[in-house]
């Protein structure tokens, strides 16, 4: 009797230890939890501690309450002027309403709920992405005005998501375009005309500057010109100023002596004519009235 007894206590202490581990749940300061009867919701834990459920009739769904980030496929989108790019976007966003978003994307594990969430914000921005690039030339989205365009698609982005977000139950942080490119086969014809392009403008500037060159050259050789004539008139007018003065100098000296100037004028003569070391002959240079002055010997008065 009293080992059927022992039997009978151990069994219920462990369907009672059993039943109670499976009446309690954590929750963790990361996550809420949605507690389900036979599939239904019934209540939610967004406070983080120890809580209590009917063991074996009801269970628990975690969902992570943190920042979470959507890495969207790459998709096309045409372009105001009929041109086709590859777009990346990705998204930041978090649960806001738990019931609500377990509700909307209704799964059997948290798993496939983020999954599906995931999807709906992926069809939303795409969308967005399509309607909003679609009024943009290919131009304005790959130059500097890309940024722009962008803040636009963003703010569109966000305002669509706000919209549904309520019925979502999930908050929208940010949505970004992590790159917008052209596709691969039209890369290469686009890269060629943008290269003619900046040829083209490069052959421009050349020429401009060649023109201008030519311009400062010519106006240099002018002033070079008109710099060289004028100091050539100065020199011609030193020169003959210098000469009237020579003459005067000269004249002057034939007045007080004509003699001895025509003696001085005759040396000068002498020293140019014969400032070669070669040996010259001249017969009777008394004959000769330039050679007057010169082997003639002085005579006592």
């Amino acid at each position: 009797m009293n080992k059927k007894l022992h039997a009978a206590i151990v069994l219920i202490a462990a369907v009672a230890g059993f039943g109670l581990s499976n009446a309690l749940f954590t929750v963790d300061e990361t996550q809420y939890a949605i507690v389900l009867q036979f599939g239904q919701p019934v209540s939610t834990k967004t406070v983080p501690g120890l809580h209590v459920k009917m063991p074996f009739i009801q269970n628990v769904i975690y969902l992570d309450n943190r920042l979470m980030e959507y890495d969207m496929a790459s998709t096309i989108i045409y372009t105001k002027d009929k041109k086709n790019m590859v777009v990346d976007a990705y998204v930041r966003w978090r649960v806001k309403e738990p019931l609500a978003f377990y509700t909307r994307f209704k799964s059997d594990s948290s798993y496939s709920i983020v999954e599906e969430a995931k999807r709906r914000l992926g069809d939303v921005i795409i969308g967005v992405l399509k309607s909003e690039l679609g009024l943009h030339d290919m131009s304005d989205i790959i130059s500097q005005s890309r940024n722009t365009v962008m803040e636009r698609v963003n703010d569109e982005s966000n305002k669509k998501l706000a919209e549904e977000g309520a019925t979502l139950g999930l908050e929208v942080v940010d949505v970004r375009i992590k790159k917008a490119d052209l596709p691969a086969e039209n890369q290469l014809s686009v890269y060629e005309r943008m290269k003619t392009e900046r040829n083209q403008q490069a052959t421009k500037y050349r020429s401009e500057g060649e023109m201008k060159g030519r311009l400062i050259r010519a106006e240099a050789d002018r002033k070079r010109a008109e710099i060289i004539a004028e100091a050539n008139r100065k020199s011609q007018e030193i020169r003959g100023q210098a000469d009237a003065e020579a003459a005067s100098v000269y004249s002057e000296a034939y007045g007080l002596d004509p003699e001895f100037y025509a003696f001085v004028r005759s040396l000068e003569s002498y020293q140019k004519a014969f400032q070669d070391k070669s040996t010259l002959v001249i017969s009777a240079p008394e004959t000769m009235e330039y050679l007057e002055y010169f082997g003639r010997e002085k005579t006592a008065p």
